[in-house]
């Protein structure tokens, strides 16, 4: 037997709401990213706040850019000193957060572009919070002579 149930308007936005809430939550967050072209070269620029700049990695191919990262909490950064005599325990307990929404952990974005790019001269500058990383395109350009038979 089938069992119908019927629901009002607000049960059906809450439950599209909770399963919404429930993808957010368990979706893979990527920082926000620019991409600008000029004539000469690609820019991307990443939101990365909160992230050493030691633990940004750029490479590239011919015409990818893969940019990773990871961003660690306060409590995974390396040891300090606790001070005032703390244990490092208690330090670390004493500065838990009540509510974390940040999202910690390792990423990693690519883009692929048009044209072929010039990976050695890659440039990258993390300032403020923000990746800029311009690619300079490729001028491989070559013409060739056909001599016509016949």
């Amino acid at each position: 037997m089938l069992n119908l149930r019927s629901s009002s308007a607000f049960d059906l936005a809450s439950r599209l709401e909770q399963q919404l809430s429930q993808q957010l939550h368990n979706a893979e967050r990527v920082p926000a990213a620019e991409v600008h072209e000029t004539a000469e070269a690609y820019e991307v620029v990443l939101e990365l706040p909160g992230v050493d700049k030691a633990a940004i990695d750029v490479k590239a191919t011919d015409r990818n850019l893969v940019i990773s990262a990871e961003r660690l909490s306060q409590r995974q950064l390396p040891e300090q000193s606790a001070e005032g005599g703390e244990a490092p325990a208690q330090a670390e307990k004493a500065h838990a957060p009540l509510l974390s929404e940040f999202r910690y952990g390792t990423w990693s974005r690519s883009f692929r572009f048009p044209q072929p790019i010039e990976r050695e001269q890659l440039q990258a500058s993390y300032r403020d919070g923000l990746l800029t990383v311009t690619a300079p395109k490729a001028n491989k350009v070559s013409t060739v002579t056909v001599k016509v038979e016949g």
